[in-house]
């Protein structure tokens, strides 16, 4: 069994973290992951409060263990949705595309632990003064927004220059990712884009056909020239499209914000993956069905502790 500070403290069975996926993550897949032991995370995204409280209610019908707000800081109901988490007092809420300091009272008073996404150990430093619980250190093997650095030399350094416990993100889509996150000293890790493979996961049927169709070098990462808006996405027409007028002179950092607005939206909603956005992660190559989310976590917790179990095999 594997022995985590991240289950200790939420009061779940594995540190395994579903990822806060806008227009994915709802409260029916929240559940499932929940229900299987791991933390299931509702995407607040950029939709208003109404959406995200229905998405509670959903989520609590369904299970009655823990499960998470994901809140991106930049969107235009941020102040709506992190009141109405505090509302709810959800038992945590992961952040993105900025630092939650503004937020962090609302949240403790509430009992809620926050527990940021971070692409960098200068903001990961920042997060654990502003008083996160933990942090995820996301490599930008992930789908959708992305930093520079991969996970591999991203997870160490955030360990060691934070002294609250540490998830890994990127690249992590089965037991192997998972007993290499503890190797680098994390506590747990946060997957996307396995449980897009999820039968619980409501995204369109293109959408999850254009993942079980991946291979290795089926992603790339536009908005790069600009900076701030980086994604990992499934090559496809938008994808060429985008990086083609990215590099042209004469594109600004505003055409390119405009070519993103609905994309994503597009293609998991609508199933348009051909012009819709795509966001997956380097691992989709790797995965080959969809499973119900209590296999999916059976499967990764009994590769990744058979696995450390094994590790002495190593040592002479």
């Amino acid at each position: 069994m594997i022995v985590s500070p991240i289950c200790e403290m939420l009061g779940i069975e594995y540190p395994i973290f579903q990822g806060g996926m806008a227009w994915i993550a709802d409260g029916r897949l929240a559940a499932a992951v929940s229900n299987a032991g791991g933390l299931g995370i509702i995407s607040a995204m950029n939709a208003g409060g109404e959406h995200l409280r229905e998405q509670i209610k959903i989520a609590r019908e369904l299970t009655k263990k823990p499960f998470g707000v994901n809140i991106m800081l930049m969107s235009p109901h941020v102040e709506e949705v992190a009141r109405i988490a505090a509302e709810e007092k959800v038992a945590v809420v992961t952040t993105g595309a900025g630092i939650p300091t503004k937020y962090m009272p609302l949240w403790k008073e509430a009992g809620i632990k926050v527990i940021p996404v971070a692409a960098s150990v200068a903001a990961a430093k920042m997060m654990a003064r502003a008083g996160a619980d933990a942090v995820i250190a996301e490599g930008g093997e992930s789908g959708g927004h992305i930093g520079e650095l991969a996970t591999m030399p991203l997870v160490p350094q955030v360990v060691d220059a934070v002294d609250i416990p540490v998830l890994a993100a990127g690249g992590i889509g089965d037991g192997r990712g998972v007993a290499a996150a503890f190797m680098l000293g994390a506590a747990g890790v946060q997957m996307g884009t396995r449980f897009l493979l999820a039968e619980e996961c409501g995204v369109h049927k293109n959408y999850k056909d254009c993942v079980l169709k991946a291979i290795d070098v089926s992603t790339t990462a536009t908005g790069r020239r600009f900076g701030g808006s980086t994604c990992r996405v499934i090559k496809n027409q938008f994808a060429r499209d985008f990086l083609k007028l990215e590099y042209e002179p004469e594109t600004t950092a505003e055409m390119i914000d405009r070519l993103g607005v609905g994309a994503l939206r597009k293609a998991a909603i609508e199933g348009d993956t051909r012009e819709g956005c795509v966001m997956a992660g380097q691992i989709s190559g790797m995965l080959k069905q969809t499973q119900p989310a209590a296999q999916i976590i059976g499967e990764i917790v009994a590769e990744a502790e058979n696995l450390l179990k094994g590790a002495a095999k190593w040592v002479r």
